[in-house]
């Protein structure tokens, strides 16, 4: 398979944008966090995380634009969990959802190589639509990893300004021209961006909950993954104030908020539809 979608190597920034004017733009999250799994009635073993993220992607995939599962709580349960997590990857967009695996990778050399070729590489059964990456150990070490992203069609988010509260000490420190490490990190992508159409392929993590007005984004030319929107309390009117009222390339990102109305199908897909219709109001 040579591209993400069976062959294709078609732009993610253009079939992102294509799938959000089908779909909408709410992302929906996938984590078996133990405290789900027993709200489902289910055990904390790899029978119950199979059942609770297939049962979810079963749900919740067919309904919108891009499914995030974290691949933490995969990883947990080791070998079979992982097993689990390629099978989320193959049924999600088989339901036609683009995967943005939440992996945030970031290292140097050969060792980004290496999470490259796992999660980027058409070849690797974890190979998702994107990934989230962290730029932490320098902005540069992700550019191999972005280029090779987007000679498959996939695309890259890079964590710029996160919604936890330990992250705006580091995030917005002041560096020796002025800008701060977010905004630095925001315009270092929209330098990569510069001219696509109609959305590039690398985008940022900025969390629903930051300050309006702590970064600027009108460069940016790239999608947003809004992590923050529900359980962690922003709002839709928070994501306005944010991001602006068109929400061009906004992706919030819901999870526990969503995934709290399993195990029932129908809830599920109930959510989706009323998290959908309060972005389109």
């Amino acid at each position: 398979m040579s591209g993400p979608t069976g062959g294709s190597a078609a732009p993610f920034g253009r079939r992102l944008t294509e799938k959000i004017a089908v779909r909408g733009p709410l992302c929906a999250g996938i984590d078996p966090h133990p405290g789900l799994l027993d709200a489902w009635g289910l055990d904390a073993t790899a029978a119950g995380l199979e059942k609770f993220a297939l049962s979810a992607v079963e749900a919740l995939a067919p309904e919108v634009a891009v499914v995030k599962p974290q691949s933490a709580f995969f990883e947990a349960f080791g070998a079979p969990g992982i097993a689990v997590l390629e099978r989320v990857v193959t049924e999600a967009r088989l339901a036609g959802a683009l995967v943005l695996l939440d992996v945030k990778r970031g290292d140097i050399g050969s060792t980004m190589g290496a999470y490259t070729a796992a999660y980027l590489n058409g070849h690797s059964a974890l190979a998702a639509d994107a990934v989230t990456v962290s730029p932490y150990l320098g902005f540069g070490a992700l550019v191999p990893a972005i280029e090779a992203a987007r000679a498959e069609g996939r695309g890259v988010f890079v964590l710029a300004r996160t919604s936890n509260p330990e992250a705006g000490e580091l995030q917005n420190a002041l560096l020796r021209n002025g800008k701060t490490v977010a905004q630095s990190i925001v315009d270092q992508v929209a330098a990569l961006n510069a001219g696509a159409a109609p959305l590039g392929d690398v985008g940022v993590v900025v969390g629903a909950t930051v300050a309006p007005g702590e970064l600027d984004l009108s460069a940016l030319n790239g999608p947003v993954l809004a992590p923050g929107f529900g359980a962690q309390g922003a709002t839709v009117g928070d994501l306005r104030a944010l991001f602006g009222a068109g929400l061009r390339g906004v992706l919030p990102a819901s999870s526990r908020d969503l995934l709290r109305r399993g195990p029932d199908p129908a809830a599920l897909r109930a959510g989706v539809r009323e998290v959908r219709q309060s972005l389109d109001e």
